[in-house]
């Protein structure tokens, strides 16, 4: 059945799917889109990665309330960002377009990685490169004709740079300086003390929990403090500033005028990283235009839906990335 009691014809609903929750809004092309709704229960995932049956669970109520208080007769498309879909998505893929057009009428839907929603909420449709930097790290990039993307291997794999890279790399150095060994920080130490009490009991604070990144990311805003009058907290946020650079050179076109954007959380460090990282841009990209990000991943998934419901949409299909898909709705 078709959700919304009428008004505005038909819209689109678009939502972003992260580390730290679901977000979604609904809307008409060339119209504000609705105040956001949100859960703070991140989307499960399991044996078959990403639960489609747990996102319908959040979505469906959200998507219900959104219609009927913004007025549409019904939502011809939904566009949906999910963090971990390239690795993770085999189940959402087969079953949540179907799930939609049973539930909600949809006759679209467009199923796409965050990265590549935190893309075009940064840039929009243009030729470009763009790290997601918060907890973990994830660059994406596009000529428009097809997807790139580098690190994103999570924690212990990868993420260089990314908060928990920082915060890690910090408590490390925390650590050298209570050992006594070479590269320790005092300042670090004494940061990481206040915050998690005596340092031989760390490990057994941090090891056993299922949320480690996030533990390791909330250390890096003290790293980022220490940086301004310790040379071994600025030397962390100057190896950060590279590891960034680098994957931001890895999937940026090497032709044309590209841009280059960082979003995400690691944006509000300020000065200690985001001036190295200007640096290592410039030198490693001299033909990018670093620029602000426009918007954050909901954002994105609304500039998509606008346009897929516009048939102005121009952006690559990718197996894994991004992709189209037309149900039967109801």
């Amino acid at each position: 059945m078709a959700v919304g009691s009428g008004g505005s014809g038909a819209g689109f609903l678009a939502v972003d799917s992260g580390g730290s929750g679901l977000r979604a809004v609904v809307g008409v092309p060339g119209r504000e889109p609705s105040v956001p709704r949100e859960s703070r229960e991140p989307v499960r995932t399991g044996t078959r990665g990403i639960d489609p049956g747990h996102l319908m669970e959040q979505l469906l109520p959200m998507a219900r309330a959104l219609t009927d208080a913004y007025g549409l007769d019904r939502v011809a498309a939904v566009v949906v960002g999910a963090a971990g879909l390239a690795s993770l998505g085999d189940a959402l893929r087969a079953e949540l377009p179907g799930a939609l057009g049973r539930e909600l009428g949809v006759r679209t839907v467009v199923l796409a990685a965050d990265a590549v929603t935190a893309y075009v909420g940064a840039l929009g449709p243009h030729p470009g490169a763009v790290v997601a930097a918060g907890t973990g790290l994830i660059a994406t990039g596009t000529d428009l004709t097809g997807w790139r993307r580098a690190d994103g291997w999570g924690h212990l794999l990868g993420d260089c740079g990314g908060g928990a890279w920082i915060g890690r790399a910090g408590l490390e150095a925390a650590l050298r300086a209570f050992d006594g060994r070479d590269g320790g920080s005092a300042a670090l130490r004494a940061c990481a003390e206040e915050r998690f009490g005596p340092l031989p009991g760390l490990p057994g604070l941090l090891y056993p929990r299922t949320d480690r990144p996030a533990v390791l990311a909330s250390f890096a805003p003290q790293v980022a403090d220490c940086a301004v009058h310790d040379p071994v907290a600025a030397g962390i946020l100057r190896a950060a500033a590279r590891h960034i650079a680098e994957s931001a050179a890895a999937v940026c076109p090497t032709s044309g005028e590209p841009r280059v954007a960082l979003t995400g959380g690691l944006t509000h460090l300020g000065d200690p990283l985001l001036l190295p990282l200007a640096e290592e841009l410039a030198r490693r990209l001299p033909r990018a235009e670093q620029v602000p990000a426009e918007g954050d991943p909901l954002h994105g998934a609304v500039r998509v839906a606008s346009d897929l419901v516009s048939r102005r949409l121009t952006l690559p299909s990718d197996e894994r990335m991004f992709s189209v898909v037309h149900t039967k709705g109801d």
